[in-house]
């Protein structure tokens, strides 16, 4: 199989992290809650994930990252800690479900900042137009349809100066490129670690500026047990339940080995696989390719579309060759308005670290033969 479907889980990772798996399972149990041995070693587990994804994402207290199930599992504790009905709330017009369902289900008020694909000097007016009374604001770093940079910088800047909290949804850039949480000012940053930081599916983890915030879950933390409420402070405020050690343990795992080849050659290798799949398929006028003309607008994700083929079709004939993708609406309908891509969708391709230009070739030799 030809893997180009890592916008959407990195099914290739570092050997590293499976063995790391593998040994929490056999040697850890439950972190804070025993003195014994294999409770510790969690316990020292889960604290060094902490910190070194503190270091990755310049967090000067380890203990404002909080572990989670899933980006959409803090996005919703972050939208829900600064948020209420009817409140205004600013987003791109590239975020994902995960951002536009709660705001949604929460009956606040969207304005949504729409600009053309790849024009960030339009996309901050927008937001600078939008922010003036909001009571919150909800930018993606990277589209994960369109691998598309957003300046995030730029609207995290606006926000700062009008005193709006900024919540970053930092799924398809966390382990590509690179995020200063302290020094953006945003309020939270929440990110999967099954994507860019090669750990395991059911991880995910929530950057916090303080304790201010809401649970979204309540119970057990293993410590001040005989309160009925949840801790004040973080991380405990928001970890109820027992970690999952062994996702934990290999996600450890992804950020180092990340951290050993840095996220800079990383975004680097994507950014060449996709000009080897694009050179390709320049040429043809068939297929229409969604890219940056400034390269350093877009990571490894590219969509696609073929003329004359629905895009779900041409996804499941590649599939049956062996190459995976992924087509339709991505789970952002939003990105696709804004692009004008909603009605007919898009085909997918998004790379990774352990691709090879042999692969990407083979594929984009396989578009052309699906065009006869």
């Amino acid at each position: 199989m030809i893997y180009l479907d890592s916008a959407a889980t990195s099914f290739q990772k570092p050997a590293a992290v499976l063995y790391a798996v593998r040994e929490a399972m056999e040697t850890m149990s439950s972190p804070g809650r025993g003195c014994y041995e294999s409770a510790m070693l969690a316990a020292d587990t889960v604290l060094d994930c902490r910190m070194a994804l503190a270091d990755l994402f310049c967090v000067k207290d380890p203990e404002r990252v909080v572990f989670t199930s899933s980006a959409t599992h803090g996005l919703n504790a972050a939208i829900r800690s600064l948020v209420g009905p009817g409140d205004p709330v600013v987003i791109s017009g590239y975020e994902h479900n995960a951002v536009w369902r709660p705001l949604v289900g929460l009956g606040a008020e969207v304005r949504t900042a729409r600009a053309d694909l790849f024009e960030p000097e339009k996309m901050v007016r927008q937001f600078k137009r939008l922010l003036p009374g909001a009571k919150a604001a909800v930018c993606t770093q990277v589209s994960n349809v369109f691998g598309y940079i957003l300046p995030l910088e730029d609207i995290a800047a606006l926000c700062r100066e009008a005193g709006v909290p900024l919540i970053v949804d930092a799924s398809q850039g966390a382990g590509t490129v690179g995020l200063d949480f302290d020094g953006l000012g945003c309020a939270f940053a929440a990110m999967p670690g099954h994507k860019g930081l090669l750990g395991p599916q059911g991880t995910g983890v929530l950057l916090c500026r303080d304790g201010n915030v809401a649970p979204l879950l309540y119970g057990g933390t293993g410590s001040q047990s005989q309160e009925a409420a949840m801790p004040a402070y973080l991380p405990d405020r928001l970890e109820p339940g027992t970690h999952n050690v062994p996702g934990i343990a290999g996600l450890l795992a992804g950020v180092r080995w990340l951290q050993r080849h840095t996220i800079h050659w990383a975004l680097a290798h994507e950014r060449e696989m996709l000009s080897v799949f694009s050179e390709r398929l320049s040429g043809d006028g068939r297929v229409r390719l969604f890219r940056a003309p400034d390269p350093a607008l877009q990571t490894g994700v590219l969509s696609v579309q073929v003329e004359g083929l629905d895009c779900e079709e041409a996804a499941a004939w590649l599939g049956e060759r062996g190459i995976a993708v992924r087509a339709g609406l991505h789970c952002a309908p939003l990105a696709h308005e804004t692009a004008g891509t909603l009605e007919a969708g898009t085909v997918r391709f998004s790379f990774s670290p352990f691709n090879t230009a042999r692969e990407v070739t083979a594929a984009a030799e396989a578009v052309l033969d699906l065009l006869g």
